[in-house]
């Protein structure tokens, strides 16, 4: 783990079912979370159609602003699947059958039962590394710093495990959660204070309403636990200050 810089992610959801709202995607705080226990910090999410043009220019756009890219969606067996296609657009290369990919498949299917559409989730941009897929078997792959991987939540998440090894991260970023029953109209003055005095301490303020009461959830994260931990604590004296109660809350 490089500890000395910050190490940065985006992720594409990459699919019409979800623009569509026909599918809900449940893989941003999944990957949001996992990423974040490496040491990797997801910057930037973007949910982008099946278009072959969108794919190319985002996919070249954010691997270069981004240390690593994962995109999620459109690597299945069907005409629409045209995100593995797109990434070989993207870097240049030819599209073509992964020797090892499509062994894995026709051990998986068997020669009589693997059709020409199956045998499609076995073409990576050449040059691409595979990402082991245990529960269906078609691979993701990795090509440079971008990962491509399936849209289905749990051959994603299975795919995730079978690659996070291959991801460094920098210093994890550490969360304190404070929650008061006072407004953020009320707060908003002096945590803007205590967040000029703590520039190096992300600070952010977020209202809710929950079992019949309102209140305001005043989230800090920091890489230095220690500069984390006085600045929640000044915020638990700023709360009470107020006249409200502080409650640590987990992080989720």
């Amino acid at each position: 783990m490089d500890q000395s810089r910050i190490v940065t992610a985006a992720v594409l959801i990459i699919g019409n079912e979800i623009l569509s709202g026909r599918t809900q995607d449940v893989n941003i705080n999944f990957l949001a979370c996992e990423l974040g226990e490496i040491g990797i910090r997801l910057m930037e999410v973007r949910v982008i159609p099946d278009a072959a043009d969108t794919i190319v220019a985002t996919v070249n756009e954010v691997r270069a602003r981004f240390d690593y890219v994962l995109t999620t969606g459109g690597i299945g067996p069907t005409h629409d699947d045209i995100t593995s296609e797109c990434i070989a657009r993207a870097f240049g290369v030819p599209w073509e059958l992964h020797p090892e990919a499509s062994a894995i498949l026709l051990d998986h299917y068997g020669r009589q039962n693997l059709t020409e559409a199956q045998l499609r989730m076995a073409t990576t941009p050449r040059g691409a590394a595979l990402i082991e897929n245990p529960v269906s078997k078609a691979p993701g792959f990795q090509i440079g710093n971008v990962f491509v991987l399936a849209g289905v939540p749990r051959i994603m998440q299975s795919m995730f495990d079978s690659l996070k090894h291959r991801l460094t991260g920098g210093a994890p970023l550490r969360s304190r959660a404070i929650v008061s029953s006072l407004g953020e109209g009320l707060l908003a003055r002096d945590f803007k204070a205590l967040q000029d005095k703590y520039p190096a301490v992300e600070m952010g303020s977020y209202p809710f309403f929950r079992d019949g009461r309102a209140g305001t959830s005043l989230v800090l994260r920091a890489t230095d636990e220690p500069l984390l931990e006085r600045a929640a604590d000044e915020v638990r004296a700023m709360i009470r200050g107020l006249g409200g109660t502080p409650v640590d809350e987990a992080v989720v």
